[in-house]
């Protein structure tokens, strides 16, 4: 998205609080297991079946579409639970997949064939990978071309960019590795209520670092506004460290006191 505030606002007026499924709190979800989708031995076994015939086959794993995994029962429930991602609570946690008892080529075509039945598969990096594993790869943040999750530092809470993202815990880690979820809905009505003149500063585009993830004839940075309103639909791009190594390149700024103000509110949001 590129509009910044809809141009029906002229005066920047706000957009309005948020009031539904997507504006949750973790406290709630801790006392109720609704948003925990566990699949039936049924389900289970479709996908084995699915991948493993995959598994034997020379087919292109870049070019598989639903009607390469056929996946009858599990296939409806994807659909309803599509529309929980998008639409609802924004996010589901499914388990019982039987990952430790296939092998590692099974569990990346169960996983993307699982996801030709919910999205539009698309590469998600310069090299043009499908999949990506979230592994210490001996890699620092320091580095203006590694990824975060391609060291063993720490993620602070941030947005990828596509409308929908999976993981896949393939093996259990020994120590850390937890993954935690909040609301950007939730954010930008606790920063609207607290603060909404710094709320206003991040309706406004920033520039974020690609990371070495240069387009060709681009830029090695883009512009965009953490939350962007647009045809009455809340969307968020984040991304704090990407947001300050941005400042390496020429011509971009260093962020203001009141940009730095307006992060480190989101910040303390995110982690009550």
């Amino acid at each position: 998205m590129t509009s910044v505030i809809d141009p029906s606002r002229p005066d920047r007026s706000l957009p309005p609080e948020i009031k539904d499924r997507s504006a949750w709190y973790g406290s709630d979800l801790m006392e109720c297991t609704d948003w925990i989708e566990r699949l039936s031995e049924v389900e289970i076994a479709e996908v084995e079946s699915a991948a493993k015939e995959l598994a034997k086959s020379s087919i292109d794993l870049t070019s598989i579409s639903s009607d390469d995994f056929p996946l009858p029962t599990l296939g409806l429930r994807l659909h309803d639970l599509m529309d929980e991602v998008l639409g609802g609570r924004g996010f589901v946690l499914i388990q019982t997949l039987s990952v430790q008892r296939w092998t590692r080529r099974e569990a990346a075509i169960a996983f993307l064939g699982i996801g030709t039945h919910l999205v539009n598969l698309l590469m998600q990096n310069a090299a043009g990978h499908l999949l990506g594993d979230v592994k210490d790869l001996g890699r620092s943040s320091l580095d203006p071309n590694a990824r975060i999750y391609q060291t063993r530092e720490r993620q602070t809470h941030h947005t990828d960019s596509c409308d929908v993202v999976g993981l896949l815990c393939l093996r259990t880690a020994k120590s850390g590795g937890l993954s935690s979820l909040v609301s950007s809905t939730t954010i930008f009505n606790e920063m609207r209520r607290r603060r909404p003149d710094l709320l206003r500063v991040l309706l406004d585009p920033i520039e974020t670092d690609r990371r070495g993830e240069v387009p060709e004839e681009g830029r090695p940075y883009f512009s965009i506004p953490v939350f962007n309103w647009h045809e009455g639909l809340l969307s968020a791009v984040y991304q704090r460290q990407y947001i300050e190594s941005a400042r390496r390149f020429p011509g971009v700024a260093p962020l203001s006191p009141v940009q730095i103000e307006a992060l480190d509110l989101l910040y303390t949001v995110s982690f009550p």
